[in-house]
C-alpha cells in the first residue's frame, strides 16, 4: 500500500511545461494549446513543491497599510554614463528596477553591459558583473580589448542564485548588477535543469526580490530564439520593469537598442551604436550615419524621414523590381513589415495602374534599422515605382506619408520635426501629404511638394523614366505613365 501511494505521489509530481510560454500540462502532447508551438513541452519535477497541508499551517505576517494622502518621492535615477543607453531607459537606471536585455548571439550585449558597468564603477558606484557563461579570464580579456581593464568592476563567475544574493548582501549595496545570462542561473528551491521554464522563472523572481529589497538595479541578459523573441517563459517579461531589445545585422556596424517595455519611461525610443574595434561607440546623429554611404543617382532609392520616439531619423529605402521567371513572384523585405509592403503593392496595382504581378519585388532598409511606423508607405512606393520604370528620384528629396487603401496619402505626426532634420542634413525638398501643409511653418527651409493621392506621385516618377536599353523596360515606363494619369484611371475604372 505504501509503495502504491509513493508511486502515485511521484507520478503526480511530474508535469510537462511549455518552454515557450510556460503553460503546464499533466501529460505530454506535441503542440502547446496556449501558444500554438510544436515540440516545446518538457518534463519537469514538482516534487519540491510544499504540500497544501503544510502551507495551511503557516501564519501570515502583518504589514503596514498606507494612506492615499502620503507623499511619494520620484524614482531617483542613476546615469549609466552612456547617453544612448540613458535615452532608451528613460533617463537612467531607477533604484530597485530590473531590466531584461535580449539580442542575437554575438550582437554585442556583453560588450554594451561591460562598458556600462565600467563607466559606473569609474564614477564611484559599486558595479558588479556576474557571468554564468564565461570565466573571469574571458571577461578580463574583453575588458582589456575595450580599454576598460582599470575600471574597478567586481567580477564573478557564478550560477547559484542563493550564493549570488548572499555575496551581494555583504557590504555596500551595489548600484548596478549585471547577470549574464538568466538562462544559466539556477536555484535550490526547484529541481530542474538550468534554462528550463521553472528555473528561469524562480531565479528571476529571487533576483527581483533582492532588487526591490535593497534598491540595486539589476540587468538580466536573455537569450533569443530564431525569430528574435526572448527565450524562456513570457511571464519573465511581465515580471521585470523594462525589456530592451538589442538589434542589428552581423554584417552591419550599426546596433539599435530598442525599448519593448518600460515602466519608467517611453517605449518608442531607440539608442544607436556603432561597433568598432574598441567596442560600441555612441552615435549622436544617426541620420548622418545611415545616409553616409548611400548611392546617389541610383533608381529605386528614396530617403524616408521617420520618427523614432522623440528623435527624427532619416534612412534610405532601397527597392528592386525585376521581371520574374517563377510562377509566383517573390516578395522579400528586410527592415520593414511585409504586410505593409503587400498593401502598398496592392494599392499601386489597383489605383495607379502599376502592374507588378509579373515582377519580383525586393525592399531593404539600409543600415540595419527596423522601421515600424506607417509613415514609410510613401517612400516605399516611390522607391518601388522608381525601380520599375528606371527613374532617378531627386537626391535632395525626402518622403513621408501614410497610404490608405483608397490611394489617398494621409498625414502623419511630427511633420515639423521631420522637415527640420531633413533641412539640417542638407536636403532641399520634401514630398509629404497634402493635408500636412498647414502644420508646417513657412520657414521650414525646404521646398514642399504636397501630394493628395498616390496617383499623382506615380505619374511624376514615371515621367522621368529612362528605358533600360530593352523593349521591356521601355514598355514598363510607358505603361505606368499612361495608367497613372487621373483621366486614364477614371476612364478605365468608371
Amino acid at each position: 500500500m505504501t509503495d502504491a501511494v509513493e508511486s502515485h505521489m511521484a507520478k503526480s509530481s511530474l508535469s510537462f511545461v511549455c518552454q515557450n510560454c510556460g503553460a503546464a500540462y499533466n501529460r505530454w502532447q506535441g503542440k502547446c494549446e496556449a501558444c500554438g508551438e510544436w515540440n516545446t513541452l518538457s518534463e519537469e519535477d514538482n516534487a519540491t513543491a510544499v504540500p497544501v497541508s503544510i502551507r495551511s499551517k503557516r501564519k501570515g505576517r502583518q504589514f503596514a497599510l498606507e494612506s492615499l494622502s502620503g507623499k511619494s518621492q520620484d524614482a531617483p535615477r542613476l546615469s549609466s554614463g552612456m547617453a544612448e543607453l540613458d535615452r532608451v531607459t528613460g533617463g537612467g537606471f531607477v533604484r530597485g528596477s530590473v531590466l531584461l536585455v535580449g539580442g542575437d548571439p554575438g550582437i554585442g550585449k556583453s560588450t554594451l553591459l561591460t562598458q556600462a558597468t565600467a563607466m559606473m564603477a569609474r564614477a564611484g558606484h559599486r558595479a558588479v558583473y556576474i557571468s554564468g557563461e564565461e570565466a573571469i579570464a574571458q571577461v578580463r580579456l574583453r575588458a582589456e580589448r575595450l580599454g576598460l581593464a582599470d575600471a574597478p568592476v567586481q567580477l564573478a563567475a557564478e550560477t547559484s542564485v542563493e550564493d549570488i544574493v548572499s555575496t551581494l548582501s555583504e557590504g555596500a549595496v551595489p548600484r548596478l548588477i549585471v547577470i549574464d545570462s538568466i538562462q544559466t542561473m539556477w536555484t535550490d528551491t526547484v529541481e530542474s535543469a538550468p534554462g528550463t521554464v521553472t528555473q528561469v522563472r524562480a531565479s528571476a523572481q529571487a533576483l527581483i526580490r533582492f532588487a526591490k529589497k535593497t534598491g540595486a538595479a539589476i540587468i538580466l541578459v536573455g537569450h533569443v530564439t530564431k525569430d528574435g523573441q526572448i527565450a524562456g517563459p513570457r511571464v519573465v517579461e511581465h515580471m521585470v520593469d523594462a525589456v530592451l531589445s538589442f538589434e542589428g545585422e552581423g554584417s552591419q556596424q550599426f546596433r539599435i537598442l530598442r525599448a519593448v517595455k518600460n515602466r519608467f519611461g517611453p517605449t518608442d525610443e531607440i539608442g544607436v551604436f556603432e561597433m568598432t574595434g574598441l567596442g560600441l561607440r555612441e552615435v549622436t546623429n544617426p541620420s548622418e550615419l545611415f545616409l553616409s554611404e548611400r548611392d546617389l543617382g541610383a533608381p529605386g532609392t528614396a530617403v524616408f524621414a521617420g520618427i523614432e520616439g522623440t528623435r527624427p531619423v532619416l534612412v534610405e529605402l532601397q527597392a528592386l523590381v525585376a521581371p520574374t521567371s517563377l510562377g509566383t513572384p517573390r516578395r522579400a523585405v528586410v527592415g520593414w513589415d511585409p504586410s505593409r509592403l503587400s498593401m502598398v503593392l496592392a494599392v499601386l496595382e489597383a489605383h495607379c495602374g502599376v502592374k507588378l504581378s509579373g515582377h519580383d519585388v525586393y525592399l531593404n532598409v539600409a543600415g540595419g534599422l527596423r522601421i515600424q511606423e506607417p509613415a514609410a508607405d510613401l517612400a516605399a512606393a516611390a522607391a518601388l515605382v522608381s525601380s520599375l520604370v528606371n527613374a532617378q528620384l531627386p537626391t535632395d528629396a525626402v518622403y513621408f506619408g501614410e497610404i490608405s487603401l483608397s490611394g489617398v496619402v494621409r498625414p502623419v505626426a511630427q511633420t515639423a520635426a521631420r522637415l527640420k532634420e531633413a533641412a539640417k542634413l542638407g536636403f532641399g525638398r520634401a514630398v509629404l501629404p497634402e493635408s500636412a501643409r498647414g502644420e508646417v511653418a513657412g520657414d521650414a527651409g525646404l521646398t514642399l511638394n504636397p501630394v493628395g493621392g498616390l496617383t499623382t506621385l506615380v505619374a511624376e516618377i514615371a515621367a522621368r523614366g529612362v528605358p533600360r536599353g530593352n523593349r521591356e523596360g521601355s514598355r514598363d515606363a510607358t505603361a505606368v505613365e499612361k495608367n497613372a494619369t487621373p483621366a486614364r484611371f477614371r476612364r478605365e475604372n468608371g
